[in-house]
């Protein structure tokens, strides 16, 4: 008997240009487009198997190793729906095709980095879940295609379809949402030497969730409205020229500035939303001290809605952009970058006043990484289903 399954990873992507807010709840159509770096799944990814069969009962999902309710009309079961839906259309056009649309299907994701603490898990899952029943499905749809059904399950899982620099244009058709989809700025060859480097302030769940977060400062805050009418859409063309030219120094303010825009537009939100901490804002005051040194900014900070800094960096400057974090916060375990270990160190210079030396723990760890590719299909042996269609973790 013929095994319907694939299984695929797909990769985290974290914004330069961010999105927040909605104008519809239901086909998650944002209020404005959106930029972001694809970040290699080498570091951070989420692997997601798929498998259809006429035995199951009924469709189910496991994500890290726990069951995940599929409610009816929420978002695991629209995406999963949409693709049946493709499948179907598939198989009518294509007659020998094997009739799979119709079976249950049984998915196993996992996450090899926290689910919810502000490292886009939400993306790199929902990218992994539609791309993972597209090659189960054997479908001919191209990613900027698959990306409107990604982004019904998450906003921003739409981006993490392609690699290297990725836009989500917010579109104009309110009615089908069918022109807000994800387009390719740039493949991670065009700019390999953008790196990052990860500080995992908290890694627990957030204390306010995105979808209630953008659904409070859509009703209530005014510099969204700023925000959205006055200032992203010179952004994006800005910030995808720099791309373009590779002008890391204008990439860096662009990014630098819409991070700080995007947690006053949470501050300015009623009641406000705080998804930054002391620590947070210690680290933004290191990276701005750090790029005082120098005629153009070498190291770009961001936060998405949590604690955790992103700083994107050129390959030349992040062994001393490292050194610098050990400084003011120092590991348990020692940080190895290019084969080497990194030292704790201050760049000649540098105003050492600018942050308080914090305790071991309060960066809870560093991942370094880089830009990285799109959607991978992984081998039958990287499955997370058993051959009864059971992850392999509770067998």
């Amino acid at each position: 008997m013929s095994i319907y399954q694939a299984t695929t990873s797909a990769p985290v992507n974290i914004a330069c240009i961010k999105y927040w807010g909605k104008r519809n709840e239901s086909l998650i159509l944002p209020t404005n487009s959106s930029l972001s770096v694809t970040l290699s799944q080498d570091n951070l990814r989420s692997t997601t198997t798929a498998r259809a069969d006429p035995s199951f009962t009924a469709d189910c999902l496991w994500l890290n190793g726990k069951v995940d309710p599929i409610k009816a009309g929420g978002r695991l079961h629209t995406c999963i729906s949409e693709m049946k839906r493709l499948r179907a259309a598939f198989e009518a056009a294509n007659p020998n095709q094997p009739k799979i649309a119709s079976f249950n299907v049984h998915i196993c994701s996992f996450n090899n980095f926290p689910t919810a603490a502000g490292l886009a898990s939400s993306a790199s899952g929902f990218a992994a879940l539609v791309y993972a029943l597209a090659k189960l499905y054997a479908l001919p749809q191209t990613p900027e295609e698959l990306s409107l059904i990604a982004r019904r399950g998450s906003g921003s899982a739409c981006r993490s379809l392609f690699g290297g620099f990725v836009a989500w244009d917010m579109g104009s058709d309110d009615a089908t949402g069918l022109d807000s989809k994800a387009r390719q700025v740039a493949p991670e060859s065009h700019w390999p030497e953008m790196e990052a480097l990860i500080c995992v302030v908290n890694d627990a769940k957030k204390g306010t969730s995105s979808t209630s977060g953008m659904q409070r400062t859509v009703v209530t805050s005014a510099l969204l409205q700023h925000r959205i009418g006055s200032v992203v859409p010179s952004r994006m063309a800005d910030i995808e020229s720099a791309i373009a030219d590779k002008r890391f120094g204008d990439f860096a303010e662009i990014t630098m500035r819409d991070s700080n825009q995007f947690h006053a537009v949470a501050l300015d939100t009623y009641p406000p939303i705080f998804y930054m901490n002391d620590v947070s804002r210690a680290i933004i005051a290191i990276i701005t001290e750090y790029n005082r040194l120098s005629e153009q900014p070498k190291a770009a900070y961001t936060y998405d809605a949590g604690p955790n800094a992103v700083i994107y960096a050129l390959t030349p400057n992040v062994r001393e952009i490292a050194q610098l974090i050990l400084y003011y916060f120092p590991q348990a375990e020692k940080v190895v970058i290019g084969g080497q270990e990194v030292q704790a160190a201050l760049p000649e210079g540098f105003n050492e006043a600018v942050a308080k030396r914090w305790e071991v723990g309060s960066v809870k760890g560093l991942i370094h990484t880089r830009v990285g590719d799109g959607p991978r299909v992984l081998s039958n042996s990287e499955a997370l289903l058993n051959a009864q269609g059971i992850p392999k973790t509770l067998a």
